[in-house]
């Protein structure tokens, strides 16, 4: 139940011709505490409930538990979220061993497109695509969590 992932922003839409997959993404968070964030999620016509706990100090690696719930549950629980929704499409692309997910925002984080990659370890190493930007890891305004409160969009009016 531990997750360890590394974000990166992404430099062009090139992957859109690699990805195996797309699907839309809408979701909330019932709490964003620091030490904890409680997530609802509709992915297409699927709905998930996740709890994240605090991330490790270098941003790689915290607590994730998620369940699948029914779409129904998912659109009753997205009615009582924290302000904003967030949309986004979700591309994934398999690079060798490993597959990235990349999100790009509509709203009021349109503009921003990120991907993550899994790893089973810290350490792990992975190919990096030419559509690969800058890494964020453990960079909280990168968070869904943040950017629900604090949006891409005032980011540079702050």
């Amino acid at each position: 139940m531990i997750e360890i992932e590394r974000k990166f922003l992404v430099t062009s839409d090139a992957f859109k011709k690699e990805a195996i997959k797309k699907i839309r993404i809408s979701q909330g968070f019932l709490n964003t505490h620091p030490e904890r964030t409680v997530r609802v999620r509709l992915k297409d016509d699927q709905g998930y409930l996740t709890v994240k706990g605090k991330s490790s100090k270098n941003g790689l690696s915290r607590f994730e538990w998620e369940k699948e719930i029914p779409k129904s549950e998912a659109e009753a629980l997205l009615k009582l979220c924290e302000p904003t929704i967030i949309d986004k499409e979700r591309y994934e692309v398999k690079v060798k061993n490993h597959t990235f997910e990349i999100d790009v925002f509509f709203g009021d984080n349109k503009g921003l497109v990120v991907a993550e990659v899994e790893l089973a370890f810290e350490n792990e190493t992975f190919e990096i695509p030419e559509w690969l930007g800058a890494e964020v890891t453990g960079q909280i305004k990168f968070y869904n969590s943040q950017l629900s409160s604090h949006p891409f969009k005032v980011w540079g009016k702050q």
